[in-house]
């Protein structure tokens, strides 16, 4: 009775590690494949003309570490802005997660990230680093910027071109553009992204990667 149950067993426990193995090798091989497509996409995609949109205004501001920020400390770097605040019950946890997922991609670039608080008097410095912390903000790749309200939504408004709201309307509550917006190495806008589509990224680093061809360092 053992012996014709000995078998079985082995086969049972056998077929269990197959599966069990398949599991968790299906989405790796998913996850890879996906990154393999975007880095082909984003090839692709960076063949094509980017424009030019207009020149951002010289600001300054002050960023998590609650050290002066200057436009000029972006001169002759490619760079990529979006405006949000760390209470945001919309979409900005979405724009900020699309943001962090470009810095793997651009390690190896002196491409810079810049965040503007649109709710500057809640996000101070302090309340901005730890926003940071949450994301893996590289410090010196990734700034989180606040500052007077009147500055920064000038900037976004006259500068960017995007729209702005204090929220002083019935919704009380800030609204902002929910584009990421790349800036070339002689200030000038390049694109914008829609955050919330599924493809921002990979357009975003299509474009990026073109400016990068174009505009060496």
């Amino acid at each position: 009775m053992n012996a014709t149950s000995m078998p079985i067993q082995r086969g049972t426990s056998w077929s269990a590690i197959v599966w069990k193995a398949t599991l968790i090798l299906i989405p790796l091989v998913t996850a890879g494949l996906l990154l393999w497509l975007r880095h082909v996409e984003v090839r692709a995609l960076a063949q094509r003309t980017v424009s030019s949109y207009g020149t951002v205004p010289h600001f300054q501001l002050v960023n998590q570490e609650g050290r002066p920020f200057d436009s000029v400390q972006l001169a002759g770097k490619i760079w990529i802005a979006d405006f949000i605040y760390t209470t945001c019950p919309g979409p900005c946890p979405m724009i900020s997660t699309r943001m962090s997922e470009l810095q793997k991609p651009l390690e190896k670039t002196d491409v810079h990230l810049v965040s503007f608080s649109v709710d500057p008097a809640k996000d101070t410095p302090e309340v901005l680093r730890g926003y940071a912390e949450k994301l893996h903000a590289e410090p010196k790749r990734w700034d989180f910027l606040t500052g007077p309200k009147s500055a920064i939504y000038k900037l976004s408004h006259d500068g960017f071109k995007l729209a702005v709201s204090d929220g002083s309307d019935e919704a009380g509550i800030p609204v902002h553009s929910t584009r990421m917006v790349l800036v070339d190495r002689r200030g000038e806008i390049r694109g914008y992204y829609e955050a919330t589509e599924a493809d921002a990224v990979t357009k975003l680093l299509a474009d990026t990667s073109h400016l990068l061809r174009e505009q060496p360092k």
